[in-house]
């Protein structure tokens, strides 16, 4: 059986739902049939924290199939930090290039790159978040990986962006989930039809 896995942060693990009601899931209900599906994502992980995580929670298990979210969180500057992002820009590009290379050499057949959703938190975190996209988009260019620009499709919702999040300005709305789902799953299912033929 195909393995799918999802290694993100807090927009994977569903932050502020339900478990049922989470886009990662409802890809994995609807698979279920046809794939193994696991969510090696965590709340608050930076890609410097994802490349440690990465022997275990992806390697070790070879997936087929592997959607790749981060930079929500490698792009909030804390005050404790004085004003610099968790991770830098040029890190940020660094660290998801080795996570492209690892997947590989572990036998992952079709990778997919998610862009990260607009978000309510104001203009400069939106802007840090623009940038970060710009770099996923890049880096899914340079390593000929699936871009998944879910900024483009917010960007281009009939919602408002205050219908598409929860209260805290971030995290998903049921419509956010749904738009997630919507525009994901047939961008997974693809994948797992390549990979299947790959397989055989």
């Amino acid at each position: 059986m195909i393995k799918v896995y999802f290694f993100g942060d807090s927009i994977c693990t569903g932050q502020g739902l339900s478990l049922h009601r989470g886009w990662v899931t409802r890809i994995s209900e609807t698979l279920s049939d046809r794939a193994l599906v696991a969510n090696a994502s965590a709340n608050g992980r930076t890609t410097r924290q994802a490349l440690e995580a990465m022997p275990y929670e992806v390697q070790s298990h070879e997936p087929d199939v592997l959607i790749v979210q981060f930079g929500l969180n490698d792009c909030n500057c804390w005050e404790t930090d004085r004003g610099l992002p968790r991770v830098s820009w040029r890190a940020f590009e660094a660290n998801l290039m080795e996570i492209v290379d690892r997947a590989r050499a572990f036998g992952v057949k079709e990778l997919i790159l998610n862009t990260n959703h607009p978000t309510n938190k104001g203009l400069k975190y939106d802007c840090m978040n623009a940038s970060y996209n710009h770099c996923i988009r890049t880096v899914a260019r340079a390593k000929k990986t699936i871009l998944n620009d879910m900024e483009k499709a917010f960007n281009e919702s009939k919602y408002p962006i205050t219908n598409l999040l929860l209260s805290d300005g971030i995290h998903l709305s049921d419509k956010g989930h749904e738009l997630y789902f919507s525009r994901t799953y047939p961008i997974v299912e693809k994948a797992i039809e390549k990979a299947g033929r790959n397989n055989a």
